[in-house]
């Protein structure tokens, strides 16, 4: 029936069917109207656009270097992205790491060259400007992980805090002890609307479905209500500074 319904042979459908051969945009367009489910078109062709990157292996992906890792943390997506949303409820952003944060972090994870440092600070001074948009709401403890001696957080805490000085950048922080209503277990990035970057301890995960995306921007509305703000986030901030 589908075949009949698309004019496509019945041989190309079983192979779509039975993953031998992926389906273009045409054939889902065709299919998708065919079943009278035309309002799942967008989602339906961006997740057959990704279906082979949208899970990306930290450990397969290092032996090539960490600049290639994951598409949406690379240079060329930083500098088209004009307005970043992220949420890290445990670590910090990497736009917002010092060399010594960095360094302390990756260690356990991987060998890296001194390149890997370099590179991620090219990508933090792309997203620091001007003309972009950076949104972030933390979860306290990400200000209280550290990855260095007592006086190495002190000099990350002081360097958010100058961050937050900056006009393009706002900075939210959720206190530990409030009564919750959103919780993400884990950070997200969203890259204007166009996709979300979720980082489990293995893998990056690439989110790119209209609807997903969707959820995650509510998602973070959310959080960035529950979240306290300006002169009260950098009290925060400052309370956890002194108690170094």
């Amino acid at each position: 029936m589908l075949a009949d319904a698309t004019g496509q042979h019945f041989t190309r459908i079983s192979r779509i069917e039975n993953g031998i051969q992926p389906p273009t945009d045409r054939n889902i367009r065709d299919w998708c109207t065919a079943c009278g489910a035309a309002d799942q078109v967008p989602d339906l062709i961006a997740t057959a656009r990704v279906v082979e990157s949208a899970y990306l292996d930290w450990a397969r992906q290092s032996r090539a270097g960490l600049k290639h890792l994951g598409t949406l943390h690379s240079i060329a997506t930083y500098r088209r992205t004009t307005s970043f949303r992220i949420h890290e409820p445990i670590v910090l952003p990497g736009i917002f790491q010092t060399e010594a944060y960095i360094r302390g972090m990756l260690a356990y994870w991987y060998d890296f060259p001194d390149a890997t440092v370099t590179m991620k600070a090219e990508r933090t001074a792309i997203a620091l400007n001007p003309a972009k948009r950076i949104d972030v709401v933390l979860g306290e403890q990400a200000l209280h992980t550290r990855y260095g001696s007592p006086a190495e957080h002190a000099g990350q805490l002081s360097h958010v805090l100058s961050l937050m000085r900056l006009p393009f950048v706002s900075v939210a922080v959720i206190p530990a002890g409030i009564q919750r209503r959103a919780i993400a277990t884990i950070g997200f990035w969203i890259f204007d609307e166009n996709a979300v970057a979720l980082e489990t301890p293995t893998a990056a995960i690439k989110i790119t479905r209209p609807n997903e995306i969707a959820q995650y921007a509510a998602m973070f509305d959310h959080l960035h209500q529950e979240a306290v703000h300006g002169h009260q986030a950098r009290q925060l901030i400052a309370a956890i500074l002194a108690g170094l």
